[in-house]
């Protein structure tokens, strides 16, 4: 059924339930799994005196080592569990738009990932990535919770 599944994570507790069911399915059906994680590398303007480039460049590469330890860890759990892996680190990209467009051009048919199950005024607030991955996917998604 399932050939090839993107699993988005961030590397927390809550994501790590969104890799559980994707690699769960994945060893069920013999489906390969792209892990996807998107990284903000660039600094926010806080006004607060002089920040240098050195700074900004300081920023960027401890953000990227996280994500590559985040993306790194979720392959060692494929690799445990007998599955085909590979892995896609975006940077400086809106996530849902990120995890969309990278379902799309790698053929996957179905996106896994969690929600932390927010709602109301704190949604609102927060965000919710997974909400806009529903509404812009043209491929199933998994949500886990």
């Amino acid at each position: 059924m399932y050939q090839h599944i993107l699993i988005s994570t961030d590397g927390s507790e809550i994501a790590q339930k969104g890799v559980y069911h994707g690699l769960a399915l994945a060893k069920a059906f013999g489906a390969k799994v792209t892990f996807i994680a998107v990284c903000e590398t660039l600094l926010p303007y806080t006004g607060l005196g002089d920040t240098s480039a050195l700074t900004y460049q300081e920023f960027a590469a401890i953000q990227r080592e996280a994500t590559r330890r985040v993306l790194s860890a979720a392959q060692e759990d494929a690799g445990r569990m007998g599955v085909e892996s590979a892995v896609v680190l975006l940077e400086n990209v809106a996530p849902a738009d990120g995890i969309v467009e990278t379902a799309k051009t790698l053929g996957c048919d179905l996106i896994a990932m969690s929600s932390h199950g927010r709602r109301g005024v704190r949604r609102m607030l927060l965000g919710s990535v997974t909400a806009e991955v529903l509404v812009l996917s043209t491929v199933p998604v998994l949500v886990a919770r």
